[in-house]
């Protein structure tokens, strides 16, 4: 078979697909109003897991996971506007991790609301100016987020899903030549965890790196300079148009950073791969033991903690603590029960999530 014949079966094909893709929307479109009828809820990652799973267990072909994912997280997305289009806020700039993060879940045709800062993600769902926030919990090679475990603790909001991201930092330049380059942007950040790549591939005596608040920033300067590079995201490099010198340049290929999807009101249906948080607030953390018998009863009922961080009480002279606490289950489940009508008060619980792994 020629090129021309394959390139008119690739036609025929994708006309199939928009075709089924199509039909597949008009019975969104009717999903959308018997939602829209009952109040129900739009976002629902644990139906979009189970259809995940379930596409994974049939497939024959080549694709893997990660492509099925892709491509149909961007159908979910397509289809959640059909259905209710809502609005997400997240942790700007434009271009930022946190954006790859948001727009893997809620896709390229959502309405986005780029915000500053972390308090101000909270406060916009908070608020209803936005249905769903995105802000990121911690980094595998960096740690928590203390920002967004404190806001956890202090506002009234939901965890409705996480997303675990790579993160692969690409090398971008307008230039074809390293010779040519004299200076480098990115966050500080990004230059430690790409020193290798720095090391090298470049001679730091005749190129200066200048850190700036952000990866988007350095794409944005990068794109404007023909003698300048930026490290930053694949997606910082779309937006302003930067060609990609070299990707994946992170010196770990096991760095990835976790993000919370937070909305108002949201309790996620019970599935078979559940995650809880909570905050514990207990009382007189100081007398001895009183975490410990903390976590025995979790260890007693044969509940599998996964986190616990802790954090000091604001405004208090003895260095008292609460904790970010998480672990496998569902707050439905019977022994999750008991646990948090044992201690009452003292726990906050703040969502119960398919986990992802």
């Amino acid at each position: 078979m020629d090129l021309l014949a394959l390139r008119n079966k690739i036609d025929d094909l994708d006309n199939q697909l928009l075709q089924l893709l199509n039909e597949r929307m008009e019975v969104v479109r009717q999903v959308g109003e018997l939602k829209r009828s009952s109040n129900a809820i739009i976002y629902r990652p644990e139906r979009e897991k189970q259809i995940l799973d379930r596409l994974e267990k049939n497939n024959s072909g080549l694709l893997s996971r990660a492509a099925i994912d892709a491509i149909f997280f961007e159908i979910f997305a397509v289809s959640r506007n059909l259905e209710l289009p809502e609005r997400v806020a997240y942790l700007g700039p434009e271009g930022s991790f946190t954006h790859q993060a948001a727009e893997g879940r809620f896709g390229a045709m959502s309405e986005y609301l780029v915000l500053p800062t972390i308090h101000s993600v909270f406060e916009s769902v908070e608020t209803g100016r936005a249905k769903f926030g995105v802000v990121p919990i911690e980094n595998n090679q960096e740690g928590i987020v203390v920002e967004t475990v404190d806001y956890l603790r202090e506002k009234n909001l939901t965890i409705v899903a996480e997303v675990l991201l790579p993160i692969n930092f690409s090398f971008v330049s307008q230039s074809d030549s390293l010779k040519d380059i004299k200076r480098i942007y990115s966050k500080d950040i990004a230059f430690r965890q790409c020193g290798k790549f720095i090391k090298e591939y470049l001679d730091e005596e005749q190129v200066e790196i200048i850190p700036v608040d952000s990866t988007s920033r350095a794409a944005k300067l990068a794109a404007k300079e023909p003698d300048a590079a930026a490290i930053c995201s694949s997606i910082s490099a779309r937006i302003f148009g930067v060609p990609m010198l070299y990707e994946n340049i992170e010196d770990s290929d096991q760095n990835k950073t976790r993000f919370l999807i937070l909305a108002k009101d949201i309790v996620n249906a019970k599935s078979e791969e559940d995650k809880t948080t909570i905050i514990a607030n207990l009382p007189n953390t100081n007398r001895p033991g009183i975490l410990y018998d903390f976590l025995k009863d979790f260890n007693d009922k044969g509940i599998n903690l996964t986190k616990i961080e802790s954090r000091p009480v604001r405004g208090e002279a003895n260095f008292r603590a609460w904790f970010l606490v998480e672990f496998l289950g569902h707050i439905e489940d019977p022994s999750v029960q008991e646990i948090m009508h044992k201690y009452g008060t003292h726990l906050k619980w703040l969502g119960s999530y398919v986990r992802v792994s």
